[in-house]
């Protein structure tokens, strides 16, 4: 049944599963559509898959006390060929990719999309538009990549696949032999590029979203991370350096694309005088857009979003008496990817100043 609502407000038919574009092997990937539930309103229709129904009642229970509004219309099936079904319907996908664009026809933003997503087309963009990037080599086949290349190298560096998902393809090389073994982890052919390290461990993610008048700023999050593993994402950042990316992000708004899209930003030198490098655009939502989006909607401005593991393996045996959101006193905890708990993860939202955060994250420890 076609979802009912408001006939002034456009409703959206959300899919965001996310196995289309994910790494193989991890832990509970194809739990992930239940985290865009709290972007959706009543009248909205969402697709979830049919393991999460178990947990559907404790997370409704969940939003309504803190507030949070949301569809009830469900589809308990996460195949995107359900799209076709509700033409009157805007769509949000995760990723649109071939398979989106075979059921909701959307040349424009296919192209666009198809395009920024390799690493090469990024860095070639960002050349015409004066956006800063780190200084990068792209090869259109790894072959490509001659001994004088290798050699004439700064160490460290990245060699990348020019198209990667979370991760996958990059290797970080200290010398030449590191180089040249990494090299020969890609399958002959595969687009890369050779990318010098930038010396930093702070990095922003920039999220715009494209309406009617082009590319608007949706939200700068600073990332948390353990090492290399991005952990979560935390606003507000130290610095919002939108004009750095806002050329790009006009000319992909004009170029087609849809929805919210974001940038990988380092910031490298102090905080007296920060410079900013752009390092890739992910033309698709992000593991900030989620509680991004919740943030938006309750009007709170200091949170932190992170994973964590947990024990428990329903949402009823997690406890938060007394840690959940009180939208009365703007501080708690809001549940924002919950399906994973069926494997022992979740994303939360700690809405607060930092004090805050860090006494909700302790007592969240104890029950985790």
């Amino acid at each position: 049944m076609a979802p009912t609502g408001s006939a002034h407000r456009e409703r959206h038919i959300f899919n965001h599963d996310i196995m289309g574009c994910t790494a193989d092997g991890v832990s509970g990937n194809h739990l992930y559509s239940g985290r865009v539930l709290g972007l959706s309103e009543p009248g909205d229709l969402v697709q979830l898959h049919p393991a999460l129904a178990s947990q559907w009642d404790a997370i409704s229970a969940h939003y309504r006390r803190i507030g949070l509004s949301h569809t009830s219309e469900v589809l308990w099936d996460v195949n995107r060929a359900r799209l076709a079904e509700y033409p009157a319907l805007t769509p949000s996908v995760f990723f649109f990719g071939p398979d989106e664009h075979a059921v909701r026809p959307d040349q424009r933003w296919l192209d666009v999309v198809a395009a920024i997503n390799s690493k090469n087309t990024f860095m070639e963009l960002a050349h015409q538009l004066d956006v800063p990037v780190p200084r990068t080599t792209p090869f259109a086949s790894v072959d490509d990549i001659s001994e004088p290349d290798i050699v004439g190298t700064a160490f460290p560096c990245y060699l990348k696949a020019a198209v990667s998902v979370s991760g996958v393809g990059i290797h970080r090389c200290a010398d030449t032999a590191a180089l040249r073994a990494a090299i020969g982890q890609f399958a002959p052919g595969t687009p890369v590029q050779i990318q010098e390290e930038v010396a930093t461990d702070v990095f922003l993610n920039l999220q715009y979203r494209c309406d009617s008048n082009g590319a608007c700023r949706h939200a700068a999050t600073e990332q948390v991370l353990d090492g290399f593993v991005h952990q979560g994402n935390r606003h507000p950042a130290r610095h919002t350096p939108w004009e750095s990316v806002e050329p790009m992000a006009q000319w992909l708004c004009e170029a087609g694309m849809r929805g919210v899209f974001a940038f990988d930003v380092a910031i490298v030198g102090d905080d007296e005088a920060p410079a900013f490098v752009a390092i890739e655009c992910n033309p698709r939502y992000n593991g900030a857009s989620y509680p991004t989006g919740v943030a938006h909607k309750l009007g709170i401005r200091n949170w932190l979003a992170k994973a964590y593991h947990t024990r428990h393996r329903s949402l009823e045996a997690l406890d938060l008496t007394g840690l959940e959101y009180d939208p009365t006193v703007g501080t708690g905890i809001i549940l924002v990817n919950w399906g994973p708990i069926l494997v022992g993860k979740v994303l939360v939202l700690l809405a607060g100043d930092a004090a805050a955060q860090a006494e909700l994250e302790q007592a969240l420890l104890t029950r985790l």
